[in-house]
């Protein structure tokens, strides 16, 4: 027996670029748009859609990783940066991804750190599958401004 599950989302086009993702109840519909001269930025556009998928996702697995050790790392915050520019066929593309996940507390205060922030990553559903076709780099900092990873 498969242990696969499928997951849909539905766009409706409400004006020119500007799309309505419905994700189903209880999820509220997220307008989505490309940024001019296409699109009116009304919402989030693809891309950004693309780095917050991969920063909720690193952001979930970190946590999830270090609550399986009962440690607090609260407030975390990530922000991932897209390169997008041109591939060898002139096309637009995202290039490469830089996250950055931020601890709320010093690494000095977080038992089993070093095994968490060398596993976290495998388990990211969404970073392992986009990391397949464009190059991710996960930095992690604590509190005091000190990289771990």
């Amino acid at each position: 027996m498969s242990d696969n599950s499928f997951i849909s989302i539905e766009l409706h086009q409400q004006q020119d670029y500007r799309f309505e993702a419905r994700f189903g109840a209880p999820v509220a519909p997220l307008v989505c748009d490309e940024p001019p001269p296409l699109g009116a930025a009304a919402g989030p556009s693809p891309v950004e859609l693309l780095c917050a998928a991969v920063a909720n996702c690193l952001s979930d697995s970190l946590l999830f990783a270090l609550r399986k050790f009962k440690q607090a790392p609260e407030p975390l915050s990530c922000k991932v940066t897209a390169e997008v520019g041109r591939n060898a066929e002139g096309r637009v593309r995202v290039l490469a991804m830089t996250a950055r996940l931020q601890l709320g507390v010093a690494a000095a205060e977080l038992l089993h750190l070093e095994r968490v922030l060398s596993q976290f990553e495998s388990y990211c559903t969404v970073t392992q599958s986009v990391g397949q076709g464009i190059a991710i780099t996960v930095q992690v900092w604590d509190a005091t401004g000190t990289q771990l990873k």
